[in-house]
């Protein structure tokens, strides 16, 4: 970009077109003081703290608001710019109540920098009424506002409506009475607030503080640590502010990718569950009446040495299973991996991807060559178009649809495919209100329209995919009348939508659990790939297939070798040269070789004894999988279960031994994120009692059992061996993951990390395959004994079954189960907005409030998993995809009565 000069402060100084002041004199290492400027957002000039000379003109001018222009000549420090900016500040003071003793931001207050700086140690305007000052709003466990220490910059509103776009605050009222209101100046719990915090974390005085970190420690006591979030896939960078080994308060990292300063409410409040008295503190065995006995460690894992050894010599190795977490590091799901197959000779073990995104994995794999996602968050808030289907991402991926939104503002043009007109889909321009279980008719019957017409692009098709003439076959047995048919979008819908995915390209599609969890969960991931190679929307920045995963580590677990069928970095256990690799690696003599079970033939093989022993780390089958009774019968029939955990919960109850575990923050290793970005997890606190890093507790077990492995930190296992072992992680190591972390593939010491893989439409396997694919409705469908539909998900606030979310004031927000009803079925059934209802199916049933509610469609039902009373898995219906066995979550038939 070309640059202009101008001169400051004496120094030519060069500028971009378009630059105001602020910026051009900060590039040049001029620092000009500011309240209310906010970096990337249109600059307000509320505070006039910045104000400098400009040569020629009548008086001082705000810096971030005034463009710099060829040849100007700027001053940011003279006498009379600073007695402005004293008596600025001196007005800011005098027009609330700064008492800086009594202020949980003392020392971390720009308004109090500028007064010491200033020298201000009395006011010379008299301070405001203290009887026209608004109250103090501390009625939510997460932020407090102070008006009284409000200047009114308006960062918290540019924050919240331009940066996070949640648009939950404005300036309201005039004169002496403004003041930053919510939609009907109500408090924040009773307002849109979704307590993202961002108002807070740009708040530059104390008006705005977190409630959490009162009494804990001020500035000059707090230490930072830089960490990834333990919540969903995004991999937001969070700064940690400590006092010893306690967590005051946790901000985003404002330069660090990808989040760039932005949280959620999980992200930046729910941490408290660390510190739980309800955490294991030490290992535990079953007695024979039932009873836990607490043990050592060497009692504890030698006892399941001699299990496990038993099982396997009765009936061999195959009758061992492990399920690891796809919530702990990757350096522990790489050790439990190792231990299954090294040591006990079985590719017995999955994770929980195999109940959400394994049909991404695989269908991914089976179209691009690489079963991950293609593209990154920081194209969001540039793309021109969105394609979102199936998926609830400002309430399971809040972060990632921050951009969205931002986009959307700048013009991006939004389609959303959804069964439920939740906030994404309101703010769409085209909403395709799909039925549940539909996607694979209502794609083919859009790509039905772009091939007619011509749409498609020829020249991507021809030169980098195969299969197309497949393809064509089946998709034009699918016009807009029979997808619309199937699908409940109108014709004209379906059709308006193929021609402004032709008019405006590239377009990101991203979706979530709404295409993954079904019984044609495959086929619904190959569909959207479909589409985008149909499109030329592959290889391009602002393009791709991107799939948000769900847990801060899903994609991480994937990566490791937690699958059945492939080794770390997706080496195939079927392929000779890749176990001799790891033979030698792993100084063993042989490694099985032929893929092992998935997680519901785990469960089912346990009452058949095909399976006897199986080793749970870090997930509650007992409430996450579909079917709760039949999982808890499974459970009950183990013949021996090791629970490996940090909480006792439902499936510790069927443990025949439980091992107590580091949580996040008490060990240090990596996570990977949804766009491949592989990132440091810190260190800051001890885990409580003997509670132990878990991939010391697989190293412990394999030394018992013969084996020594080397590797004896997460650094170790990271640098030692995943970059040894694993062509994709080659370049991947601490030293150079310490900010920003890299995105695989990342094939060397010196390679900068991959942003977008299959660039150029050069697909991991050669060319991109194009498949034709037949629409099938779900597993089980409404009918007159069960005539409503459930689909199933995950509310903002809380995380799945509540292990860490439970413990960390989250259940004020949303403190139990309901089931979301239509308006038209509730008048129907004479069913009122919170009386109780029960929700049944051929499962189960449960008793839950009814939220009457006009986002879900008339004979659906819609509820989530997170609390055990009246959680969803007591209905759902365990049949899997036909692929990948991921259970069908989103489909299954239900009926509903009032509680009389």
């Amino acid at each position: 970009m070309m640059s202009d000069t101008f001169i400051l402060n004496g120094k030519e100084t060069s500028y971009q077109p378009g630059q105001m002041i602020l910026d051009a004199a900060k590039n040049a290492g001029v620092t000009i003081p500011t309240l209310c400027y906010l970096k990337g957002f249109t600059p307000t000039g509320a505070c006039r703290i910045c104000c400098v000379e400009v040569k020629g003109a009548r008086s001082l001018m705000a810096a971030c608001s005034t463009p710099v222009t060829p040849g100007m000549e700027v001053t940011t420090e003279s006498d009379a710019i600073h007695r402005a900016r004293k008596l600025n500040v001196e007005l800011l003071l005098a027009a609330g109540r700064h008492n800086c003793l009594t202020c949980q931001a003392n020392g971390d207050c720009r308004l109090q920098d500028l007064s010491y700086f200033y020298k201000i140690t009395s006011l010379q305007f008299k301070e405001k009424d203290k009887q026209n000052i608004y109250p103090t709003e501390d009625d939510n466990s997460f932020i407090i506002r102070d008006f009284s220490r409000c200047i009114l910059c308006g960062r918290c509103v540019q924050a919240c409506n331009e940066l996070v776009v949640n648009r939950a605050i404005s300036q309201g009222y005039r004169g002496s009475g403004s003041k930053i209101v919510t939609g009907g100046d109500n408090p924040y719990s009773d307002s849109e607030c979704v307590f993202c915090g961002h108002c807070v974390q740009v708040c530059p005085t104390g008006a705005l503080t977190e409630k959490k970190a009162e009494g804990l420690g001020r500035a000059w006591d707090i230490k930072t640590v830089r960490t990834t979030c333990p919540y969903c896939g995004v991999g937001c960078q969070q700064n940690l502010h400590l006092n010893g080994e306690q967590i005051v308060k946790i901000t985003g990292v404002e330069d660090g990718a990808p989040n760039y300063g932005r949280l959620c409410v999980k992200g930046r409040f729910a941490y408290d569950f660390i510190y739980s008295k309800d955490r294991l503190t030490t290992p535990l065995i079953r007695q024979d009446d039932g009873s836990f006995k607490e043990a050592s460690w060497d009692e504890a894992l030698d006892h399941v040495v001699k299990r496990f050894q038993e099982i396997i010599k009765e009936s061999g190795p195959d009758s061992v299973a492990g399920i690891s977490c796809a919530r702990s590091i990757n350096e522990d799901s790489y050790n439990m991996q190792k231990l299954f197959r090294a040591v006990f000779q079985t590719n017995n073990i999955d994770h929980c991807a195999r109940v959400c995104h394994a049909p991404t994995v695989a269908g991914l794999a089976a179209s691009f060559g690489s079963g991950a996602g293609t593209n990154s968050i920081a194209e969001y808030k540039d793309a021109k178009m969105f394609f979102c289907i199936g998926t609830n991402m400002t309430e399971a991926h809040p972060v990632a649809a921050y951009y969205v939104k931002q986009a959307k503002l700048k013009g991006a043009k939004l389609i959303v495919a959804d069964p439920r007109k939740h906030d994404l889909a309101r703010m769409s321009d085209i909403f395709a209100q799909i039925k549940v279980g539909s996607d694979v008719a209502f794609i083919n019957g859009i790509m039905h329209v772009l091939i007619k017409e011509n749409l498609y692009d020829k020249k991507f098709v021809s030169e980098c995919c195969v299969g197309f003439d497949e393809l064509k076959k089946v998709v034009l047995n699918y016009p807009p009348e029979k997808a619309s048919e199937i699908s409940g979008v109108p014709v004209e819908t379906i059709v308006k939508i193929a021609h402004e995915m032709a008019a405006t390209r590239p377009l990101m599609l991203i979706y979530t659990l709404g295409v993954t969890e079904h019984s044609c969960g495959t086929n619904n991931v190959m569909s959207c790939a479909n589409l985008q190679m149909l499109l030329g929307n592959m290889g391009v920045e602002f393009g791709g297939v991107n799939p948000l995963r769900g847990q801060n580590n899903v994609q991480g677990a994937c990566d490791m070798g937690a699958l059945p069928g492939v080794f770390p970095g997706y080496q195939s256990v079927t392929e000779a040269a890749n176990r001799e690799k790891f033979q030698k690696a792993w100084n063993v003599e042989s490694l099985p070789d032929k893929p092992g079970l998935m997680i519901p033939d785990m469960l089912e093989g346990l009452p058949t004894k095909k399976v006897r022993a199986l080793w749970v780390f870090g997930e509650n089958l007992a409430n996450a999988e579909p079917n709760i009774t039949h999982t808890e019968n499974c459970l009950a029939s183990a013949d021996f279960l090791v629970v490996q955990d940090i909480f006792p919960n439902e499936t510790t109850k069927f443990a025949h031994v439980i091992l107590p575990s580091a949580a996040w923050c008490e060990d240090e290793g990596t996570f990977t994120s949804l766009e491949r970005r592989v990132s440091m997890v810190r260190t800051i606190k001890t885990p409580p009692g003997i509670a132990k890093p878990n991939w010391w507790i697989f190293k412990e077990l394999a030394r018992k059992m013969g084996h020594d492995w080397p590797s004896n930190s997460g650094r170790d296992l990271c640098d030692k061996e995943l970059a040894v072992l694993c062509p994709m992680f080659a370049g991947i190591t601490f030293d150079r993951i310490e900010k920003d972390g890299l995105q695989w593939p990342c094939p060397s010491p010196t390679h900068p990390g991959t942003p977008i893989v299959h660039k150029d439409g050069k697909f991991t396997h050669g060319k991109g395959i194009l498949k034709g694919l037949e629409w099938t409705p779900p597993a089980e469908v409404a009918d007159k004994d069960y005539p409503l539909v459930l689909s199933t998900g995950r509310r903002l606030s809380q995380y799945h079954t509540r292990t860490q979310t439970g413990r960390s004031d989250m259940d004020t927000i949303y403190s139990r189960e309901t089931a979301d009803i239509s308006i038209d079925d509730a008048r129907e059934k004479g069913i009122d907005d919170g009386e109780m209802i029960v929700v049944q199916s051929r499962r189960g049933k449960v008793t839950v409030p009814a939220r009457v509610t006009d986002v879900v469609p008339r004979g659906m039902v819609w509820m989530t998993f997170h609390y055990r009373e009246g959680n969803c898995n007591w209905l759902t219906n365990n049949v899997g995809d036909t692929v990948t066995k991921t259970p069908e979550f989103k489909a299954c038939a239900v009926r509903i009565e009032k509680v009389t």
